[in-house]
């Protein structure tokens, strides 16, 4: 029987040759020489060079700590798995909501970051800068200017009230004021007296009233 060697080292018969494909990427004898050298040895194929400055034994030995390392990375996630379900267990016994675990871990962060290097340096550091701005000589300028400002303001209008309290006794003591004010005094007067007189007619009987009706009937 006839056979045919191809390029990777495997006879075949001449009846299993496969036909021509149409496209460059089924047809072995269009790959490059590069591709054809790969050798058939799998276990070799997968195998990764040794990083440089590591001898094979140091290589194997790596390897076989990080196996361990994983396993014991797999173990602990089951164990915290199973701790984190009977810590729900726990909370739903005791009645605890997750807006409650959500206000304790918000006050938690906030406490870490309290006490954080980052935020006790940043505290530190606004307060120099408070008081290196509250001790500069333009902060104080500005401060008096400030100060003298108010109290400026304060005296103007203290002197503006007394200027109107001043203004209308001039104007109460003026004879004009005087003589409108005797006039709507009379005014009152009058429409006082008339209010009362009419009062006292309604309620003091008429002189007819006081006399009996005559009798002019002839005796």
């Amino acid at each position: 029987m006839l056979t045919e060697e191809t390029p990777l080292g495997v006879s075949l018969p001449l009846s299993a040759k496969p036909r021509s494909s149409p496209f460059p990427s089924d047809r072995p004898g269009l790959l490059s020489d590069a591709m054809t050298d790969v050798p058939v040895d799998s276990a070799a194929a997968a195998r990764t060079s040794a990083p440089e400055g590591l001898t094979l034994a140091e290589e194997e030995e790596l390897r076989s700590e990080l196996a361990k390392v994983e396993e014991e990375i797999g173990t602990l996630r089951q164990v915290l798995a199973a701790k984190e379900r009977h810590c729900g267990e726990l909370k739903r016994k005791l009645g605890l909501t997750p807006l409650d675990g959500l206000k304790q871990n918000l006050s938690k962060s906030w406490h870490d970051v309290q006490v954080s290097n980052a935020y006790v340096k940043t505290s530190e550091k606004l307060g120099e800068w408070n008081d290196k701005v509250t001790q500069s000589d333009f902060y104080k300028k500005t401060q008096e200017t400030l100060s003298q400002a108010g109290q400026k303001t304060s005296a103007a209008l203290s002197n503006v009230g007394s200027v109107i309290s001043r203004k209308l006794g001039d104007m109460r003591n003026s004879a004009t004021f005087k003589s409108f004010e005797d006039r709507v005094g009379t005014i009152k007067s009058r429409v006082v007296g008339s209010r009362e007189n009419s009062t006292e007619g309604l309620h003091s009987p008429s002189g007819t009233g006081d006399k009996p009706p005559q009798d002019n009937a002839p005796f």
